[in-house]
């Protein structure tokens, strides 16, 4: 399965993709498994943006539910086929390159958090998201936990409760992407965004993405300090 996850690096960009379009890009236990690993990968090389993509109409329709061990205990259900997927949203959180998602089609489930987890989430206007887990009655909590940073609480608990679809101009005002064009006009948006970003340096783009993670979380005069250290950073590193 580790095949349905490409990578590949083009100058300062590595650009991570699922390839499972006939299925939506559903992603399997396996799969989770090897996003995982490429996204670290990216965060240990020397890029400066790490994109993610999907092939076909749909970004992901979610992750697929069988697979794992039969009969599981609380403990193994946890460790086999729940932390894969917290192991892509800490990857996602914690590269330190900013990454930035494109999304068409279908964004459910984990797509639809998944998307909201990057950096920055560029979507066509023909994409839709939704949180469909409560039909099953499985409350959708990792969900939650890569959306609660970025989206207002009432909006998660209108998601999750009513099952509610979004469209992309929906999505964008509750702060789950970033921009949204036309589909036909994806591709050159997203390399837009991506050529502005790798024309600053690293060290520049790492502290944004540090900042905008840690900084929420902190008191004011906390948060002020550990920007003002940032900063010092940048300005006494190589090529300033």
């Amino acid at each position: 399965m580790t095949e349905l996850i490409k990578s590949r690096r083009d100058g300062a960009v590595t650009t991570i993709t699922i390839d499972r379009p006939a299925e939506g890009n559903i992603l399997t236990l396996d799969m989770l498994c090897a996003l995982t690993a490429r996204l670290k990968d990216a965060g240990a090389s020397d890029a400066k943006v790490i994109a993610l993509r999907s092939t076909g109409a749909d970004f992901c329709k979610g992750r697929e539910a069988k697979g794992g061990p039969q009969n599981p205990t609380a403990l193994m259900m946890r460790d086999q086929i729940l932390q894969p997927i917290l192991d892509v949203y800490d990857a996602l959180n914690n590269v330190p390159q900013p990454v930035v998602c494109a999304v068409q089609g279908t964004a459910h489930g984990f797509g639809c958090a998944m998307a909201t987890a990057a950096d920055i989430t560029i979507a066509a206007d023909g994409a839709r998201f939704k949180l469909p887990e409560m039909t099953h009655n499985l409350p959708p909590t990792l969900a939650i936990s890569a959306l609660m940073t970025k989206v207002p609480r009432k909006a998660i608990a209108w998601l999750v409760y009513t099952l509610a679809e979004i469209d992309a101009k929906t999505a964008l005002s509750l702060g789950m992407v970033s921009a949204v064009v036309p589909l036909a006009q994806l591709d050159a948006a997203v390399d837009n965004a991506i050529q502005a970003m790798t024309a600053r340096s690293p060290a520049a783009l790492i502290a944004v993405k540090d900042y905008l993670r840690s900084a929420p979380m902190m008191e004011p005069r906390g948060a002020a300090a550990y920007g003002a250290a940032l900063l010092a950073g940048v300005l006494t590193s190589a090529g300033h």
